[in-house]
């Protein structure tokens, strides 16, 4: 165990550093209890919460790193205590101060976003590489939209057929849209990981350039994407319109401008992504679609506020996780409990995770795993 710090300067510190809530929590324990973590390791934060208070954090813990940001236990928090501001308060005393080491890998995620703006260490040239071959238009101000995908889309080779699939959906159903150069990383994981100044230097940039341009609607196909830029933008005074695909397919559907060849034979189960559901409250539109072009859905269990998260959330998705603590190896064992052929999410992160979990687990004979987006471009 690293060394405590019994000093009220580290208290005062994480109180700076977002942690004023502090003294909302109570200590009833509904947020270890909720906590995912509770079925693979002793992860508390209410005793991570007590030991704050008293200037007691042991910043050199993994506790620090664990919290997926799934915001299961700000939903039930008798007191509304802003749970998830607090993990991101004590993270950002570590990386602000330099404290304590930051996990190696995670770290590895800071510079590459610092150095060319994206996670993946890629030539931020690169950023619209997956586009390749398909007649997209360049953003200009007479565009309607902006299409801003994640970066895991734009730079993982496993993972470009999302925008690519959520491109040719767009332009199929004739909406107006374009992509721009020189775009970065929103800065989710940076904020989330604590590394506050990094998480303004890319919204800044994307802020200044988003401007400049002309830039009013933005489409997203990331959850945490979508819960950045509108809810942490503005913070900076950057106002944009911004649409999730899972919404925008929904309206496009519903105003009859999504043509199908055929109905989707499949049998679904759908996944919610903790940004999309718990932190945006968006449920039911994927499932509607899902019906709407064909597909039988089952549902997996738990569903909705009470689905399994991922794991991939608070930055999590670029740090080293041990097998058998990877929440998406029993999430994956409950989708192939509902008989389906196919899990469909509307998450990046979800998408990357459950795609390396069907290949640990040796199962992607039984079931697909496939974004919303290419379930709808299959049909088209």
């Amino acid at each position: 165990m690293g060394t405590k710090s019994p000093f009220r300067e580290v208290a005062d510190l994480i109180k700076e550093a977002g942690g004023e809530a502090l003294g909302q929590c109570y200590q009833c324990g509904t947020c270890s209890a909720t906590c995912p973590w509770r079925d693979y390791i002793s992860f508390l934060p209410r005793r991570m919460f007590q030991e704050a208070r008293l200037g007691l954090t042991d910043f050199e813990s993994d506790s620090v790193w664990r919290c997926v940001t799934c915001n299961k236990c700000v939903q039930r928090c008798p007191r509304s205590v802003p749970i998830l501001d607090l993990m991101t308060a004590l993270r950002r005393s570590v990386i602000g101060m330099g404290i304590a080491e930051t996990p190696t890998a995670l770290a590895a995620t800071l510079r590459n976003l610092s150095a060319v703006g994206n996670p993946s260490g890629e030539p931020a040239e690169a950023r619209n590489a997956w586009s390749e071959g398909m007649r997209i238009s360049r953003f200009t101000s007479a565009t309607e939209y902006l299409f801003f995908p994640c970066c895991v889309t734009s730079y993982d080779p496993a993972m470009k057929n999302v925008a690519r699939a959520t491109a040719k959906v767009l332009s199929a159903a004739g909406v107006d849209f374009g992509i721009l150069e020189g775009a970065v990383c929103c800065g989710e994981s940076a904020r989330k990981a604590g590394d506050e100044a990094l998480f303004q230097q890319l919204a800044g940039k994307n802020t200044s350039l988003f401007n400049e341009k002309g830039v009013r609607k933005i489409i997203v196909n990331s959850p945490h994407c979508f819960n950045t830029l509108t809810r942490d933008y503005p913070e900076i005074d950057a106002h944009f319109e911004i649409v999730h695909t899972s919404q925008l397919f929904a309206e496009l559907i519903r105003e009859g401008r999504i043509k199908l060849s055929k109905n989707a034979e499949r049998t679904v189960t759908y996944h919610d992504p903790c940004y999309l559901g718990r932190h945006s409250g968006i449920y039911d539109l994927p499932r509607n679609t899902i019906a709407d072009i064909g597909a039988n859905l089952v549902e997996i269990e738990p569903a909705k506020a009470d689905a399994l998260c991922c794991g991939g959330g608070g930055g999590r998705i670029w740090m080293d996780t041990p097998r058998d603590e990877r929440f998406c190896e029993e999430r994956l064992k409950q989708a192939l409990l509902t008989g389906a052929d196919t899990l469909i999410t509307a998450c990046p992160y979800c998408l990357s995770n459950f795609k390396d979990t069907a290949l640990n687990q040796s199962v992607t004979d039984q079931i697909a795993i496939m974004d919303l987006s290419e379930l709808i471009a299959e049909a088209l």
